[in-house]
């Protein structure tokens, strides 16, 4: 039959997953980076992932494709259902832990100045060897909140320019910095600090320092 029906473009796609999220039948999927339609029959055609595009790349076609079909979504949400709470229980039994990644890039250098995900958002600032010296670092960390990884020493530029620009486009609530206790880290707070001064907002900001051997060694506000 012919019907209106999404169609995703893969060149103007940016891979940042909002529309999956935002389709409440699971008709979008990411695959190698990139949005796709899985199936024709779980989409039902009214377009709720098209606001959520920050690239433009979903829109509305007219072309053959399978009815909506309810019961086969239905079924689909109760076998991710299944398969979210087995994973969920080999967390709790001590196997594969659970990411809490909400979203995609989370490089301070690629990621978006402005993205849905960013609305409204809790923001984690953290330098990138945090993540590996702590080891409960997403249940602790990044529960809830999206993040924004870098290194001051490597990349060698100023964050704040960009991070400043993150807090004026989007109506972000909080900041959580968490840095390492060696003193080339301290330039990722000073950005944060340098980007709220800029952006003119009056945010609460929590930095948590992490010791070289993995201890949370205390928090304190800026």
């Amino acid at each position: 039959m012919k019907r209106k029906i999404i169609h995703i473009s893969e060149e103007k796609c940016n891979g940042c997953g909002a529309c999956a999220k935002a389709c409440h039948e699971g008709a979008i999927g990411m695959v190698n980076g990139k949005a796709v339609l899985l199936r024709d029959d779980y989409c039902d055609g009214l377009g709720d992932c098209l606001p959520v595009c920050p690239a433009g790349a979903i829109t509305f076609e007219e072309r053959d494709a399978a009815a909506y079909d309810e019961k086969a979504v239905l079924e689909n949400k109760r076998k991710k259902g299944r398969k979210d709470g087995e994973a969920a229980n080999l967390a709790s039994d001590g196997h594969d832990p659970v990411s809490q990644l909400q979203q995609w890039p989370v490089q301070i250098k690629l990621a978006p100045v402005n993205a849905p995900f960013l609305e409204g958002a809790e923001l984690l600032v953290a330098a990138d060897c945090t993540a590996y010296a702590f080891a409960g670092f997403h249940e602790r960390f990044m529960k809830n909140r999206i993040t924004l990884i870098g290194c001051p020493k490597l990349d060698a530029v100023d964050y704040s320019e960009k991070l400043a620009e993150i807090l004026c486009r989007n109506d972000i609530k909080s900041i959580t910095v968490v840095r390492m206790e060696v003193p080339c880290c301290g330039g990722i707070e000073y950005a944060v600090k340098e980007a709220v001064e800029k952006s003119g907002k009056s945010l609460p900001v929590q930095v948590a320092v992490v010791s070289t051997d993995g201890v949370l060694k205390g928090l304190s506000t800026l």
